[in-house]
């Protein structure tokens, strides 16, 4: 089975993270967010950032992790491949590895600017968990 998969949505695109647990999810979720901008196979996880985040729901919460992810690739000019998430509550602490934004080495195809709200989802489906939604590009 697949760990998330991308798909197209008009002018932007969605994103689908799977697991056997929301974290999981939140993870993969943000595996298929940067493999829409780059070739995830060649980053290395040169470089860590704390990421931290709350809302008052599964859903929200799920945007508000990838909205804070591009927040911080953008502002430091670094791209991501690998994650760790810990839900509690509204809580989501977690971290992700990358390095430094390299054209020449992890070829960026297109910019994501945000995570929506447009068929956003977090639910658990035959004993696994989907975290879905369209980000701007």
């Amino acid at each position: 089975m697949k760990d998330f998969e991308t798909f197209e949505h008009k002018a932007d695109m969605g994103i689908r993270g799977y697991g056997q647990t929301a974290e999981e999810a939140f993870e993969n979720g943000a595996k298929a967010l940067f493999s829409v901008m780059v070739d995830i196979g060649s980053v290395e996880g040169k470089e860590r950032r704390d990421i931290d985040c709350s809302a008052d729901d599964l859903e929200t919460l799920f945007v508000e992790w990838l909205n804070s992810l591009l927040s911080v690739a953008d502002s430091e000019g670094l791209v991501f491949s690998r994650f760790d998430v810990k839900i509690d509550g509204g809580n989501l602490t977690g971290w992700a590895m990358g390095e430094e934004l390299k054209y020449e080495k992890h070829k960026p195809v297109v910019e994501v600017k945000a995570a929506t709200y447009h068929m956003l989802k977090v639910e658990k489906t035959n004993d696994r968990f989907v975290a879905q939604c369209v980000v701007d590009v």
